[in-house]
């Protein structure tokens, strides 16, 4: 019988590298970045105010220094300033498409071609507002991808009374333009759903997913900027969290 792993409460993040100006965290899966009205529980902002003390925290404005964000289940890389001045070096660097991102996703199906890019435009939807999709006259978004390794769901691993899941592609992508869910949506508009994605891969697949991956399998993996005292060109990366480590097992390369 499967041995179904079970999802986690969300931990805290992890502090990569810290100076005067910045700092990066690892966020879990799990953990909302800004608070909202419509958001339930901790939030990565929550964490920061109660955990990190520095001058820019209090500012609403500025989302307590978080430049960026990540959907609430993806894990990995994630930018915080210390001060007013660097959030806005920091966002103009994102807007200036100086910031380069790396993720990592699990997708249904064998991607053929061994890199490639994907240029579709990316709007909310009109059917489902907490959806976005590929619309005329969406806004210009470009994501680079490049295959890993293929995986397959072992026969004898399809005991449980589904049906056979089949073949998994382990993907690295860079975006280029930073659109909401921008990743997800493109994937699906190639045909190769993120694992566990229940927004996009479809309920019934993403349902099936989880009862071998706890979530969804993306993971932002590096970020590189230039900092924003020194203008070198700087790189941290995050290792593929144990939670989608343990989903790798469950397959075959």
């Amino acid at each position: 019988m499967l041995n179904v792993p079970k999802r986690k409460k969300s931990e805290s993040p992890k502090i990569l590298y810290e100076d005067n100006f910045f700092l990066v965290l690892d966020k879990p899966a799990g953990l909302v970045a800004n608070r909202s009205q419509t958001t339930k529980g901790l939030t990565l902002q929550d964490w920061i105010e109660s955990n990190l003390k520095f001058k820019i925290e209090n500012l609403g404005r500025y989302r307590s220094g978080i430049v960026h964000r990540l959907d609430k289940e993806t894990s990995g890389v994630i930018l915080v300033a210390k001060t007013p001045k660097v959030f806005e070096n920091l966002q103009c660097q994102f807007k200036e498409r100086r910031v380069k991102k790396r993720y990592l996703a699990l997708v249904h199906g064998r991607v053929e071609s061994a890199e490639g890019t994907v240029r579709a435009p990316i709007s909310r939807s009109p059917f489902d507002r907490k959806k976005f999709g590929i619309f005329l006259g969406g806004r210009e978004a470009e994501t680079k991808y490049k295959i890993l390794r293929y995986y397959d769901m072992p026969a004898s691993r399809d005991s449980f009374g589904m049906k056979k899941l089949g073949k998994f592609t382990l993907l690295e992508l860079s975006p280029k333009t930073g659109r909401t869910h921008q990743i997800r949506v493109h994937l699906k508009y190639l045909g190769h759903p993120v694992v566990g994605d229940e927004f996009y891969a479809g309920r019934k697949t993403a349902r099936a997913d989880r009862y071998w991956c706890p979530r969804q399998f993306l993971h932002a993996s590096a970020i590189s900027f230039f900092h924003p005292a020194t203008g070198k060109l700087i790189e941290f990366c995050s290792s593929l969290p144990k939670d989608l480590e343990n989903a790798l097992k469950y397959l075959k390369k």
